[in-house]
Order: C-alpha cells, then structure tokens, then sequence
C-alpha cells in the first residue's frame, strides 16, 4: 500500500486546498460565481478527484464530483468526469470516506 492508501482504500491528497484554501469559486451555468466547499481530494487508479459542495447542493444533499489535472507548471484544474461508472466510482468512494461503516467485533 502506498502513501496513504489504506486497505485497498482512495489516498487523500490536498492540491486544491493548497493552491486556493478550503472553498472554490466556480462559474455556473449562467456565468455566475458559486462558492464551493472542498469536502475531499482523493487519489484512485492514478487519478486525482475532488468533491465540491455549495450551499444549494448541500440543500439537495448533493455533491459535484470532479477530476483534477495539473498542468506542468499550473495551478490545478477541474475536470468534468464524462464517464458515469467513473463517476460511480469516485462517489462510491466518498462516500466510504465520509461515512465509514463501524467495524464488527
């Protein structure tokens, strides 16, 4: 296991906290800057990820998943995931991280 990785488990990694602190401002589909909260990063299958959250989606109980790519030199940037069993994937993942199931005895 690698860097993190536990139990066959997603690393947690920290590229957008770095470069821009806790929440995120992205642009909606009228062009509007919406506030999101970073709720996780995470590395799987050598891929990076991040799960966003702003406050409508939390009203939704909802969270934005996307891929993180760095260009050489650059600052991070988000990807949209166009794969749904990615997608899947990734969320599945969250979810085990945010909501971790008790061990039996």
């Amino acid at each position: 296991m690698s860097g993190g990785e536990t139990r066959g488990g997603p690393e947690q990694v920290r590229l957008l906290r770095d470069a821009y602190g806790d929440d995120i401002v992205l642009l909606d589909e009228q062009d509007e800057s919406v506030s999101h909260r970073i709720l996780a990063e995470l590395r799987h299958a050598g891929s990076i990820y991040a799960v966003l959250q702003s406050e409508e989606l939390k009203k939704e109980k909802e969270v934005a998943i996307f891929k993180v790519s760095v260009p050489e030199g650059g600052e991070p940037e988000l990807e949209t995931i166009e794969d749904d069993d990615e997608w899947e994937t990734v969320a599945e993942l969250y979810d085990e991280m945010a909501f971790p199931l008790p061990e039996k005895p």
